[in-house]
């Protein structure tokens, strides 16, 4: 049986792709914050802040006593914030980049050695220029320098397929933290499961709008 890693596995667009990966055959190891929201879902489910780099490498090594190999990687962790920058907070912009674009990284990093040479790795990205709002401004730029890590890592890792997945509105609770109306026209967590599954099984690879 093959194997696919998720971060962010407590989320709802994480909880989907596990809740989709797992029934498509994969086993999965699950990576979050909030175990007790992933439980029963996945074969394997680690707490992990994707903020600390000693915690990923931590859980990395957990999974490795697990399993083999990975073929499937997804990192779907990721917050928001609706703050005008003479306002925001240091911390604040720390947060949101370390869970949209430094997590990313440091779940890559540690998780690298254990892909395989083909593995298929998706980033939930985000239409980042469509973003650029008033009090948007971390989230915006994490998630644009989240696909220029990406295009970088793909010149890097020539073998392996990555993809930036970049999804319009989706029904999940980041929309509680920002002060917009959520499009009617918004997908379930569970229909961009699927069209990210599908993209997988195609072999895709860059960026891809959905």
């Amino acid at each position: 049986m093959n194997t696919a890693m998720i971060w962010g596995a407590g989320g709802g667009i994480g909880r989907a792709l596990v809740q989709k990966v797992k029934a498509a055959g994969w086993r999965v190891i699950a990576f979050t914050r909030k175990p007790e929201d992933a439980a029963g879902l996945a074969d394997v489910v680690i707490n992990v802040d994707v903020a600390d780099p000693r915690a990923v490498e931590q859980a990395v090594y957990h999974a490795a006593m697990e399993v083999d190999d990975v073929s499937l990687w997804m990192y779907a962790v990721g917050d928001i914030l609706s703050a005008k920058t003479a306002a925001m907070a240091p911390g604040d912009w720390d947060r949101i980049l370390a869970s949209n674009l430094t997590g990313a990284y440091h779940a890559v990093h540690y998780s690298l050695p254990m892909l395989t040479e083909d593995a298929q790795v998706v980033l939930v990205g985000a239409v980042s220029e469509r973003l650029q709002l008033p009090g948007l401004s971390a989230y915006a730029a994490a998630k644009a320098g989240l696909e220029a890590f990406a295009a970088a890592l793909g010149k890097e890792e020539r073998k392996k397929r990555i993809l930036v997945v970049r999804p319009g509105a989706v029904k999940t609770t980041l929309w509680e933290k920002v002060p917009m109306t959520m499009p009617k026209n918004a997908m379930l967590p569970g229909e961009l499961a699927d069209l990210v599954l599908k993209a997988c099984e195609e072999g895709k690879k860059g960026t891809l709008d959905l």
